[in-house]
């Protein structure tokens, strides 16, 4: 059945004519643990401020009846109800059935293979919830919600609220929740099945996690650090925020087939994928702790203050993501979520920035298709690095003061960017009018150099439109001081430690700063990582700046060096080499274990993907030198020997690995990935160890491991489950297309590279979430050319915005890639 997209246009009249005062949702769950239907009914109370008026509700599944007040009314026409004649007050009252709960948007029922228990949920963003029962699918028309969901006898079921009134209706049981705040529809969820929960007590509420039974023990290693996560994260937004979650109740419920994480009022739904089968390493643990604070802090910013319409999705989004950083550093053992930060994330958002898909934080959205492609590295870590700008341009005190007053104004209701704006500027002296334009309204990256002149230093900043952006950053100047103590370190690249002998604050007002720095072995633009901009060093110290880099005192310092030499090679202006370099370097003195892992992934990408092939061999074998050299300290052995797997060279060091990495699943598997790739007798192994690994998701690492097999017939079998019968959880589809799109396959991969430009029409029919996974991961990157590169760029047109956006952004990567290889 073809569905319009709802535009704003659309959105804004009839969030003119109607208020809902109500949702009553009905849901039948009984059908799934043998088949696959679910049935709704859905009464939705409603005020119309023009009685005789006209408009429509949102419902894409298969309806049954549907009748306003009382009256029944016409078929749906493209997933819309038309409602004509309207009363002052009215109640819509359809009843839904969704026949495949398999396949699609909105509810997904999943099989655990450890045990073939059932397990259910929903997902609703941003606009699934017509996917599931009739309703008014926009931000800005919030309402209660009470639902009651009949489930099998032996199920839990999860909703918002908590405190569910729970009866015995035949072999069933009934679960009736009391009714939520007013909230928009994406908001709210059911999550059911069979699940293992945990509850504890932390920062005055009740909280729970769940995870189906095959993953109690994982759930159980993990719970006390997820607890208390949870409960500091509540305990300082309170208090940054000025406002107490309203809710005694807190669920967050791990769930498999899942993709990503949804905020869902008092009940987050993570991909379970999150409970690493693997003890997690501290890096992984930096990751989750941002990912978990992220959530809890849009029960604020998106769930009780919500966006009114998409174009301010950032204001959802970037906030969260700057405040998970903002309590991490604070009040959580993850002190360096911010150099992290900047290590993962904000390192993806200056490629994209600088790329076709650029946009500015805040755009037009035409229509919520329009919309879900904004959910990328520009709303997110670039709209997170600016408030952090945002934050230091106004001051913490006062950036906090005004997040109070936002909340206290805005509270259940929806907001827009000159709301938050307006807050905060009450509270300082400084013009957020021009700060707003330039940052939010203007896409692109500044560009801040540092010039070396007979007069002096000056620093050059220039923005994408000319005009530099406002902000204030720092300049450091560092001068060589002792020898590096450990001769190991000073091998691997770290020949002398440096000493900062200046830092120079720096407010940007025009293209041209004049500075005063004193004589010295290394100058770092925007030292301590204040800015987001791309930045480079001057002409005089550019070629030791890669060496020197390793010799900068603070993981922060080196962190920023790390992203001037990254964005210098995705931009030509640095070789692979190079690159590879400075990450070494670095690796050999870091001290931080949350850098040591994303440092040591992109030191081998940088070596893998980004080199020539005359010089791979030699920089992959500096990558397995800096891994081994790591893997002497116990705290960072288990992140070495990952790094080692993925660059070792050679069968015999894959057998070393394998003797090393003893009853470490995990590894195990990653060596045996790697033994595949260079062309080992994997099949005993193979069947062994799917023998021994007691994980439900063990037949993906297995599928990995062929999938680096160099033979066609194994190339062609992987293809077929992972993108013919899309068997893989989208959770792990990149570990699979890692391992498929191997170096040194390149003649075998032409075909199947060929072969993705088949599938890219086929994408926008996949739903949202796996549209983005397959268009991401399944982009060739082996085996492709620029030819085939221009010609999946020339796909886009008729395909969804979400397609569409991240085809050209994998198009652009790959098209540095190519041209760096080159």
């Amino acid at each position: 059945m073809p569905v319009r997209s709802l535009t704003q246009v659309e959105a804004a009249e009839r969030a003119r004519l109607l208020t809902v005062d109500s949702y009553q949702v009905a849901v039948d769950l009984t059908d799934l643990p043998a088949g696959t239907r679910v049935v709704c009914t859905s009464a939705i109370a409603f005020t119309c401020h023009e009685p005789g008026a006209s408009t429509f509700a949102d419902c894409v599944a298969e309806i049954e009846s549907a009748t306003l007040n009382g009256v029944a009314l016409p078929p749906a026409i493209d997933g819309r109800i038309p409602l004509t004649g309207l009363a002052a007050g009215n109640v819509l009252e359809v009843v839904t059935v969704r026949a495949d709960s398999t396949q699609g948007d909105g509810i997904h029922k999943s099989v655990d293979p450890a045990d073939g228990r059932v397990y259910l949920w929903t997902d609703f963003a941003p606009d699934n919830t017509r996917c599931l029962w009739a309703c008014f699918d926009q931000p800005d028309l919030k309402a209660p919600h009470t639902f009651t969901v009949t489930a099998p006898a032996d199920w839990i079921v999860l909703s918002n609220s908590g405190g569910p009134q729970i009866e015995t209706v035949g072999d069933a049981r009934r679960w009736t929740f009391p009714p939520t705040p007013p909230l928009s529809t994406y908001n709210v969820v059911i999550n059911a099945g069979p699940y293992y929960e945990l509850r504890r007590e932390g920062a005055g509420h009740d909280l729970g996690l769940f995870a189906r039974q095959s993953l109690k023990t994982v759930l159980d290693r993990d719970a006390d650090e997820l607890f208390t996560l949870t409960t500091q994260g509540f305990e300082f937004f309170t208090e940054v925020f000025g406002m107490p979650f309203p809710q005694r109740k807190y669920d967050q419920v791990f769930a498999p087939d899942y993709a990503g994480a949804m905020e869902n009022y008092g009940c987050i739904t993570w991909m379970d994928w999150f409970l690493r089968r693997s003890t997690p390493t501290r890096a992984e643990w930096d990751l989750f702790s941002r990912y978990l604070l992220h959530e809890l802090a849009h029960q604020w910013f998106g769930n009780i203050v919500t966006m009114r319409w998409w174009d301010d999705l950032w204001l959802n989004e970037a906030f969260a993501e700057f405040a998970s950083n903002w309590a991490a550093v604070n009040v959580t053992s993850y002190s360096d979520a911010w150099v992290a930060h900047l290590a993962g994330e904000k390192l993806k958002a200056y490629l994209v920035d600088q790329g076709p898909t650029t946009h500015p934080i805040r755009q037009p959205v035409r229509d919520v298709a329009e919309g879900a492609a904004t959910f990328d590295a520009i709303t997110y870590p670039k709209g997170a690095s600016v408030l952090q700008q945002l934050m230091i341009y106004v001051g913490e005190a006062a950036f906090s003061k005004g997040l109070t007053k936002y909340f206290a104004q805005h509270a259940w209701g929806n907001a827009t960017l000159e709301d938050l704006i307006a807050a905060i500027a009450g509270e300082t002296d400084r013009d957020l009018e021009r700060w707003r334009t330039a940052w939010l309204d203007q896409a692109g990256t500044d560009r801040l150099t540092l010039v070396q002149g007979a007069d002096g230093f000056t620093l050059v900043a220039k923005g994408p439109n000319g005009e530099p952006r406002p902000q204030v950053l720092a300049v450091g100047a560092y001068r060589r001081g002792v020898e590096a103590a450990d001769p190991q370190s000073a091998s691997a690249g770290a020949a002398a430690m440096l000493e900062r002998i200046a830092l120079v604050e720096v407010e940007v007002t025009r293209p041209r700063t004049p500075l005063e720095l004193p004589a010295a072995d290394l100058y770092l633009v925007n030292d301590g990582d204040l800015t987001f901009a791309s930045t480079r060093p001057d002409a005089q110290t550019r070629d030791s700046f890669f060496d020197n880099a390793a010799g900068l005192p603070t993981p922060i310092s080196r962190a920023v060096a790390i992203a001037t030499a990254w964005d210098m090679l995705i931009n030509a202006e640095a070789t692979a080499a190079e690159a590879v370099r400075c990450l070494t370097g670095v690796l050999a003195v870091e001290t931080s274990e949350s850098l040591i892992e994303p440092h040591l992934n992109r030191a081998a990408d940088a070596a893998l993907l980004w080199s020539t092939e005359t010089e791979r061999q030699e920089l992959t074998a500096m990558v397995a030198a800096t891994s081994l050299h790591l893997a002497r300290n116990l705290s960072t052995r288990k992140v070495a020997l990952r790094g080692f797997a993925k660059t070792v060279a050679d069968l015999e060091g894959v057998a070393w690995l394998q003797a090393e990495a003893g009853d470490d699943l995990d590894l195990q598997w990653r060596a045996l990935t790697r033994k595949a790739q260079l062309g080992g007798d994997i099949t005993a192994e193979l069947e062994a160890l799917l023998a021994k690994d007691p994980d439900p998701e063990a037949w993906v690492s297995g599928l990995t491991v062929r999938a680096a097999i160099p033979a066609a017939a194994e190339k062609s079998a992987v293809w077929q489950q992972l993108v013919t019968e899309r068997a893989v959880p989208l959770g792990s589809v990149h570990q699979v297309t890692t391992a498929f799109w191997s170096p040194g396959q390149e003649d075998l991969l032409r075909p199947f590279a060929a072969a993705f430009l088949d599938l890219v029409p086929e994408f926008s029919r996949w739903g949202l979430m796996p549209a983005t996974t397959y268009t991401r991961m399944l982009f060739p990157l082996f085996g492709v050319d620029a030819g085939l590169v221009q010609r999946a760029q020339s796909l886009v047109g008729d395909a969804e915005p979400v397609v569409r956006a991240n085809l050209l952004e994998k198009a652009d990567l790959v098209t540095r890639m190519l041209r760096a290889r080159s």
